[in-house]
C-alpha cells in the first residue's frame, strides 16, 4: 500500500468521485471472486429445477389446450394450405363443367 496513490488506501476514508474514486475500487475488485461468482451462479442454475419445471408446465399446458380444442399454429397452417388448395381446385373443376355444358348440344 506504500506505491498506491493518495486515496487508495483502505484506511483512508473512501474518495469524492472522481478520478480518485476508481483507484479506490481497483483493489476491491477481483477478478477470482467474480469467476468464482459465475461458477456458483453456472451450477445453481444447472441443478436447479427450473427445466424439470418448464417441462412440466409444456406438458401441462398442452393437455389444456387439448380441452379446449385449440390447435398449433403450424397445424392451422397446414390445413389452411390444403383448404385453399382444394377450393382452387374446386374453382377450376367448375369452370370446366361450365364449359362442357356449354358445348354440350341441347337434346
Amino acid at each position: 500500500m506504500e506505491d498506491a496513490p493518495r486515496g487508495c488506501a483502505h484506511s483512508e476514508p473512501a474518495p469524492a468521485v472522481g478520478a480518485t474514486a476508481q483507484c479506490y475500487l481497483r483493489p476491491m475488485v477481483d477478478s477470482r471472486l467474480l469467476d468464482d461468482l459465475r461458477a456458483r451462479i453456472e451450477s445453481a442454475l444447472r441443478d436447479s429445477p427450473a427445466q424439470d419445471i418448464e417441462r412440466n408446465l409444456r406438458a401441462l399446458l398442452a393437455s389444456w389446450f387439448d380441452r379446449l380444442d385449440l390447435v398449433l399454429r403450424e397445424d392451422f397452417e397446414v390445413q389452411k394450405k390444403l383448404l385453399e388448395r382444394a377450393q382452387s381446385k374446386l374453382a377450376e373443376l367448375e369452370a370446366r363443367i361450365a364449359e362442357l355444358e356449354a358445348s354440350k348440344p341441347p337434346r
